[in-house]
């Protein structure tokens, strides 16, 4: 009978309900019961042996993966960070390279400019001292012309003997012996011989020392020129190598930034996983080493209940047995019919959580922890209750704390690329500013060369208009002078024919102008000897061949006054125009390289800010790249996480709504007892 009680101790998760009474024998009823009991345990042990088998495997496997990862992850955390130094001195060096870089261009810059100024000085020097000379060149060779011909008078008349003049008094190296004679040549003294030579050989020399002279600084300013070249071509290249090294410099710099954090990143990973591995390692140990205890016992129970439910089963099974019963206990006895156990509970919240742990992506050790809880020999509903209403907590704290990330995640996406966009629309209209720029520049640069041509033209066209005019006025007057005596020389003429044929028209007066004039006309003839036949016939012909001819000269001199005022008016017209046209191509030509300047100055500005903007624009698509290395995974299984958590929380309040409908222990003692009291 004691066996029989702790066969009925042992599978105290049966619960009685009466029944009708029935004409078979009691006992057989109970050892029916045991021998369902015996199968019951049976298969819940083969049952509990597959479960264990699968328990231990996931032990071992993932103790082995614990382990990989471990010694990866430790690999890691000593490697990485001496790699992050690394990459933070190249950083380091990289900025000092590119500090030396940009200093060292500003520096070959500011040389290019510097020798810019000093070749434009220079050549502004060699521009006045080489006009000048060739200036002085000219005139002198016109005056060593001029005597070599005979045309002495004709060349002081002129504009290079002005010129010639005023370098003769400048020059401080002609002796004074020649200043002298070149002066007073030039002043139209008359000391000078002409066929002495003197003056063309002073004359020649001063060429000479000038053409030399000329030669001189013309090699001088092509050497410098040759010089300045050299030395523009060597920084140009100076220049352009460092900006290649500039920007070769920035990208290094913004790819080691990258990588640093990276390296960050996979350190803080690295070390935040394997403190994770190794503590959950240690649960799993303790767990699984645990569970092996604990399955050892649960085998040494089976063991002990299946020889308890093999002899009673014998022992009630026996004839002598079943005789005794059948005298003692004579119809039917009143029994419970068997209810839902406690195993059977567990059984079933197991299920629900093994669908939802099979069901479930990722980390599945909670429900393990929670599995482990209720497999255990003294499973207490309330705490793995408890633990249930703690995980759906968390899962829900895990649900909300994605939400914010993704809320923050989309948030730093949008207003990262309006930002990049803004930057990328900012870069363009910078791109096709500084293009405007350029091309206003050489534009400009264009249009102010045609200004100084036109300008350097109308400069050529006056002096050429000057020197026409002078070359006029001169012809005019000589030719003026010319006409001028011979009508004189006429009325001379025609006053002493009318002396001599028409007495009373004769005017004595005229003999004055003879003398006044003597210098340009003949000599008057002499008195014929003897008397001589007047031919009035043929002295009034003449007469009035020569009144002809002054009306002729008269006519001559007319025009030429009239063409002279023309053309001095033409020439003045003219000049006006000239000189407003060169104030004003003057004005336009400074209007203009100003304009350039300034130009110049926006370009600068606006390649600066071109720099800039595109720097920015590559630190924003640098922080979108990390945000999509941070946020990229969340948001693609954003709704795969929230679906999965969401059926793991379903499944945990199933598996508490069953662990909450299994509290009958109570009842199951009290007619347990009750039964064992009886029997």
């Amino acid at each position: 009978m004691n066996v029989f009680k702790l066969a009925v101790a042992s599978s105290a998760t049966v619960c009685l309900a009466s029944e009708q009474a029935s004409s078979v024998n009691p006992i057989r009823k109970v050892v029916t019961m045991l021998q369902s009991m015996q199968k019951k345990v049976e298969a819940e042990g083969e049952k509990e042996k597959e479960l264990f088998d699968k328990f231990m495997c996931y032990c071992k496997n993932s103790g082995g993966e614990l382990a990989k990862s471990i010694d990866d992850n430790e690999d890691k955390v000593s490697t990485l960070p001496s790699e992050v130094e690394e990459a933070e001195g190249a950083l380091s060096q990289a900025k000092e390279d590119l500090k030396t870089a940009q200093v060292d261009r500003s520096a070959a810059k500011a040389a290019m400019s510097e020798a810019t100024a000093i070749r434009e000085k220079e050549a502004a020097a060699f521009a006045k001292e080489s006009g000048d000379l060739k200036t002085n060149i000219a005139a002198v060779g016109k005056a060593v012309a001029a005597l070599e011909k005979g045309q002495a008078g004709a060349f002081l008349q002129t504009e290079a003997a002005s010129v010639l003049k005023a370098l003769v008094e400048n020059n401080e190296k002609l002796v004074d012996a020649d200043r002298e004679d070149l002066t007073s040549f030039l002043s139209g003294g008359s000391g000078y011989a002409p066929a002495s030579g003197a003056i063309t050989g002073i004359l020649k020399q001063m060429s000479d020392t000038m053409t030399a002279t000329l030669a001189d600084v013309t090699a001088t300013e092509d050497d410098a020129i040759a010089t300045y070249d050299a030395l523009m071509k060597a920084k140009t290249a100076e220049v352009q190598a460092l900006t290649e090294r500039i920007e070769e410099k920035t990208k290094r710099i913004g790819d080691i930034g990258v990588k640093i954090v990276g390296l960050k990143q996979d350190l803080s990973d690295a070390e935040e996983s394997l403190l994770e591995d190794k503590k959950f390692l240690a649960e799993l140990e303790a767990g699984c080493a645990t569970k092996e205890k604990e399955w050892a016992e649960i085998c040494r129970l089976r063991s002990e209940e299946l020889l308890a439910l093999a002899d009673t089963i014998k022992m009630l099974n026996d004839d002598d047995a079943l005789e005794l019963f059948k005298k003692t206990l004579p119809g039917s006895a009143s029994f419970m019919q068997i209810e839902e156990s406690t195993s059977a509970v567990s059984s079933r919240a197991l299920s629900v959580l093994q669908q939802a742990k099979a069901g479930r992506k990722g980390d599945r050790q909670r429900l393990d922890v929670i599995m482990l809880a209720i497999r255990g020999k003294k499973v207490d509903f309330g705490k793995v209750i408890t633990m249930v209403d703690d995980m759906v907590a968390l899962l829900k704290e895990e649900q909300l704390d994605d939400d914010h990330k993704k809320e923050y995640c989309e948030g730093q996406f949008d207003l990262a690329d309006d930002k990049k966009k803004a930057l990328t629309r900012t870069e363009g209209k910078l791109t096709a500013s500084i293009e405007d720029a350029k091309e206003s520049i050489a534009a400009l640069a264009d249009e102010i060369k045609a200004l100084g041509v036109a300008i350097k033209d109308l400069d050529k066209m006056v002096a050429e208009a000057t020197a026409n005019r002078k070359e006029e006025n001169s012809d005019f007057k000589t030719e003026y002078a010319s006409n001028s005596a011979a009508k004189e020389l006429l009325g001379f003429a025609k006053n002493r024919l009318n002396k001599f044929y028409n007495p009373k028209l004769y005017k004595p007066e005229a003999a004055v102008m003879v003398q006044v004039h003597a210098h340009d006309a003949p000599p008057p003839p002499p008195e014929a000897p003897g008397a001589y036949q007047k031919k009035s016939e043929d002295g009034g012909s003449v007469i009035n061949m020569i009144d002809t001819l002054i009306a002729e000269l008269d006519k001559e001199l007319t025009e030429s006054e009239t063409e002279e005022k023309l053309a001095q008016e033409e020439y003045e017209e003219l000049m006006a125009d000239s000189t407003k046209k060169r104030s004003a191509d003057s004005k336009s030509l400074t209007d203009k390289a100003t304009l350039k300047a300034e130009t110049e100055d926006e370009l600068v500005k606006l390649s600066d800010e071109h720099k800039a903007t595109v720097k920015e624009l590559m630190a924003t698509e640098e922080y979108i790249s990390q945000l999509h290395a941070e946020c990229d995974w969340l948001i693609q299984y954003f709704d795969v996480r929230k679906e999965a958590r969401t059926g793991e929380i379903d499944s945990l309040g199933k598996a508490k709504a069953v662990l909450s409908g299994a509290d009958f222990s109570a009842l199951v003692q009290t007619k347990a007892a009750h039964f064992l009291h009886r029997a």
